[in-house]
């Protein structure tokens, strides 16, 4: 949330007024700082240094909570690796300049195109999620004349408290092997031909506040990895997943990555695994935000209703879980309308509903938000680094937003907006 900061009544990112990022790319659009990438990073990477831990660790972004490749690219200069979900992802991790030595797969439903594909750059591990898909990975790399580094990801059925839709280590979850199935499975796999056992994984949710649930998970993952050993089945890693949680509001407090670690690592000291984490939404989600303008104010009987031009398309997130993303006005610097928009004087502060234009109810981006408005205003949609560019799409044929780095008082563009051409360019009609 404190992305930005205001100086003389006019917000910025970084160096730059956000105003002067409207003027010149339009809005809505996604505004990044790169010093808040870094700093994420950096507290990750400064814990694990600090208990020594660094030179076996692995972190491994989570390319689905943004994939751009500029902050990939950003984030493989750190040092990180990736975690993916996809071979579209894969792709983008390779073009942005990571190393497939750190890269990670996860994922319930990969495809032997898939399998190939990684097995070919030659990814550190894959993270196995069942039976099935054992034989099927074993079966690709045998034609390939590969042994495929695999883990298996465990459900230990540990609730994370968390949203249901980001709650993944539950019984009920389609993620993950069996608790009680896990150590079968490890025996068949280490009896196939074209599978190298090497580690164990754990994810149990996202938007995680609390570090227990992590822990609990971690001494549940812990007995079976020396279960496994003194079978004879010894694991070179173990990774514990991400998923902890960023502060969307001032009543929701996420700790600093220092705190959250502190109980996992506890759990983990003396360990000679190599560790691995998957963060994504604490590395991105508090470095981004959504730019847009409000288009039209439309007072109502029960509600009043600002109209802004960005969209459910735009930032899925409170459409998909009600979630809540601070919403605050630019500043006094913004109040030059774009050509065709009618500046209005503000209204007294009231409850607005902040609703983009697309054609559902559900189309909104803020309940209720206390804001004195006037249509042609700017207003910042923060904590929208994760999950916002990422799951946008072009529903009612509108372009997905531009995406803007900023680093110090340099603008740079790492997305372009679409045009409505680009839309349909694939299509064709009726002979």
């Amino acid at each position: 949330m404190t992305v930005t900061t205001v100086r003389n009544g006019v917000r910025c990112i970084e160096d730059v007024p956000l105003a002067d990022i409207a003027a010149r790319f339009g809005t809505p659009c996604y505004v990044y700082s790169r010093a808040a990438l870094e700093a994420a990073y950096a507290g990750y990477r400064d814990t694990l240094a600090a208990r020594g831990l660094l030179d076996r660790s692995l972190i491994c972004f989570a390319a689905k909570a943004n994939s751009n490749l500029a902050i990939l690219n950003l984030f493989a200069r750190l040092g990180a690796g990736f975690d993916i979900v996809s071979g579209g992802e894969l792709a983008r991790v390779l073009a942005a300049g990571g190393d497939p030595k750190k890269v990670v797969f996860s994922g319930v439903g990969k495809s032997p195109a898939e399998m190939r594909a990684a097995l070919e750059a030659g990814i550190h591990c894959f993270n196995v999620e069942s039976a099935n898909e054992l034989d099927r990975l074993n079966t690709v790399a045998g034609e390939l004349g590969l042994k495929a580094p695999v883990s298996l990801r465990v459900n230990p059925n540990v609730d994370p408290k968390t949203h249901p839709y980001i709650s993944t280590g539950l019984k009920s979850a389609k993620f993950g092997v069996a608790f009680d199935q896990a150590f079968d499975l490890y025996q068949r796999a280490a009896s196939l031909p074209n599978l190298a056992v090497k580690g164990i994984d754990c994810h149990i949710g996202s938007q995680l506040l609390d570090p227990l649930p992590a822990r609990d998970a971690a001494d549940k993952v812990l007995g079976l990895v020396d279960r496994l050993a003194a079978a004879g089945i010894v694991l070179e890693h173990i990774d514990v997943g991400g998923g902890m949680g960023i502060t969307y509001r001032a009543d929701e407090p996420a700790p600093a990555a220092a705190d959250y670690l502190a109980p996992l690592l506890d759990r983990l000291k003396g360990r000679k695994e190599k560790l691995i984490f998957e963060p994504g939404r604490s590395l991105v989600g508090n470095a981004g935000l959504l730019l847009t303008r409000v288009e039209m104010l439309k007072p109502g009987e029960e509600k009043h209703f600002a109209i802004v031009d960005a969209a459910m398309n735009d930032l899925m997130r409170p459409a998909l879980y009600d979630a809540w993303h601070e919403i605050v006005k630019v500043g006094a610097g913004d109040m030059k309308s774009p050509e065709g928009v009618t500046a209005t004087k503000a209204t007294e502060s009231r409850a607005w509903e902040v609703v983009g234009p697309i054609c559902e109810s559900g189309d909104f981006l803020g309940h209720d938000r206390e804001l004195a408005l006037a249509e042609g205003d700017l207003l910042a949609i923060l904590s929208a680094g994760a999950y916002g560019m990422a799951m946008a799409s072009n529903y009612n044929t509108r372009p997905r937003a531009a995406e803007i780095m900023v680093d110090g008082a340099a603008i740079h563009l790492i997305r372009r907006r679409e045009t409505v051409a680009e839309l349909f360019a694939t299509e064709a009609l009726l002979p």
